[in-house]
């Protein structure tokens, strides 16, 4: 991800993650996110629909928004991987660092309700050059 593009979530605690059903509609979620070295990461239970749409497509579009999904900018074009081993265990501690108090609260209630995890990586997309024709 540009420099650019990683500023426009700076000082966000959500953005609208929005990925794409086959038939191509786009379904928005607000989920936490960190940041580094250009590089978004989320996490959601394995399970979730965004998981299994960005395992269908990893195409996605990202956009700072309030813990309800509104919006406070401009989507921007972005690919989504779903993230393993050590690339996972990085995200988490992320995650982890930036919603200390409230990640680790309901990390404890998960324990009682225990559901896989998945973490995702998020880069944005260069983007369309133009033709002009």
């Amino acid at each position: 991800m540009t420099p650019d593009a990683t500023a426009r979530f700076a000082g966000h605690n959500y953005l609208s993650l929005e990925s794409f059903r086959k038939n191509g509609q786009g379904v928005a979620t607000p989920v936490w996110f960190s940041e580094e070295c250009g590089i978004l990461y989320v996490y959601s239970e394995a399970a979730s629909g965004k998981i299994k749409r960005i395992r269908n497509n990893p195409r996605v579009r990202i956009a700072p928004c309030d813990m309800r999904g509104g919006l406070r900018g401009d989507y921007i074009e972005a690919t989504a991987r779903i993230l393993e081993g050590d690339e996972a265990r990085l995200a988490d501690d992320l995650l982890n660092a930036k919603y200390f108090l409230l990640k680790r609260l309901l990390a404890f209630f998960a324990k009682f309700r225990p559901r896989p995890r998945a973490w995702l990586a998020i880069e944005a997309r260069a983007p369309e050059v133009s033709s002009g024709r």
